[in-house]
């Protein structure tokens, strides 16, 4: 439904997008994901045709976005980080005005305002004019003018932003709804919102792909070692010397000591289970045994892994290299592109 090839975007000589190819099956949902100056927006420009790309291409709902725009453009709905309101119109005559130069049939225009109103909770703000709403519920307009025209594809950029807590499930819930008739790209720096939306999940730093599978398999993945937290009750001082003495521990850390009560992390080879024979050890000394769990490596982590490293790995070659043009170069892609 969505191919993006060999995608690249250059500013002079500063590039955002660094030859980067995904691709997004009909009814999936995409997170789309990367730091502050990664190359998101840029891409995400690129994908709805609002920026054209130095090379390759984009083809949306078979439609290449550059050759074919108003094509590709008919089947998207876009919502980007900041909603492109008229501060003088209502929310129902803003929504009609997007009715219209979408092309909605006038007798079909009414029902799909009340519609689209309806399912991004508006409709008790139909009257108000927009320049008078909160980010919240600017936030939610914009997704109603997103999927006003029943769009094949969406392509979202942070729509949860601005969002209380109850707003933010109900938002997801109706992601997750548009998913199967719906192909969609999700945009968040809300990590947990991606595990607990999207089928697929795109990492992009320095603009470049460094990431891209499920959350799941991504989570599993990134754990080179497995961490188990341990907490029991002694007095005994030498309990983090006997638990690393068992094989296959790599390492041991206390977390807290309160009273007689300790918590420690055992970390072990990811491909180890050693919960028994700590379990063993525990019993064996003595000491009240009062939790034993394994400790997930979060997207979180990974992302902050990828990221990071990616980072590490251009700083590197940046300082091996002592080419002052390069940094000054970076940080213009930066400011260029600080999504």
């Amino acid at each position: 439904m969505i191919e993006v090839k060999h995608l690249s975007k250059t500013y002079g000589s500063v590039t955002a997008v660094d030859d980067i190819s995904f691709r997004v099956a009909h009814g999936e949902i995409l997170g789309f994901l990367g730091p502050n100056g990664a190359g998101k927006t840029t891409t995400m420009r690129i994908l709805t045709g609002y920026i054209p790309p130095t090379e390759g291409e984009v083809i949306v709902a078979g439609f290449n976005v550059f050759d074919e725009p108003i094509e590709a453009k008919r089947r998207t709905g876009y919502l980007p980080e900041t909603p492109p309101l008229y501060p003088e119109m209502t929310v129902r005559e803003f929504l009609t005005f997007v009715a219209q130069i979408n092309n909605i049939a006038r007798a079909d225009r009414r029902r799909r305002v009340m519609t689209a109103m309806e399912r991004t909770w508006v409709t008790d703000m139909a009257d108000r004019h927009c320049a008078t709403l909160s980010k919240g519920y600017r936030q939610r307009v914009g997704l109603a003018q997103a999927i006003l025209h029943n769009p094949e594809v969406l392509i979202l950029d942070e729509p949860t932003a601005g969002l209380d807590p109850k707003q933010i499930i109900e938002t997801r819930e109706l992601i997750k709804e548009l998913a199967g008739d719906h192909t969609i790209i999700l945009s968040t720096h809300i990590l947990p919102e991606v595990s607990q939306t999207c089928q697929r999940v795109v990492i992009i730093s320095r603009g470049h792909v460094v990431a891209e599978n499920t959350p799941e398999n991504l989570t599993a993945l990134g754990q080179g070692v497995t961490t188990v937290r341990l907490r029991f009750d002694t007095q005994d001082m030498t309990a983090s010397t006997t638990l690393a003495s068992i094989p296959g521990v790599l390492r041991v850390t206390t977390v807290e000591q309160r009273n007689s009560v300790t918590t420690m992390d055992v970390e072990t080879e990811h491909d180890h289970d050693l919960r028994r024979d700590l379990a063993q050890t525990i019993v064996a000394n003595g000491w009240g045994l009062l939790e034993l769990r394994s400790m997930q490596m979060s997207l979180e982590d990974v992302f902050l892994h990828l990221t990071t490293e990616e980072q590490d790995e251009k700083s590197t070659i940046l300082d091996e290299s002592s080419q002052p043009e390069q940094l000054h170069h970076k940080k213009h892609a930066t400011e260029l592109d600080n999504e």
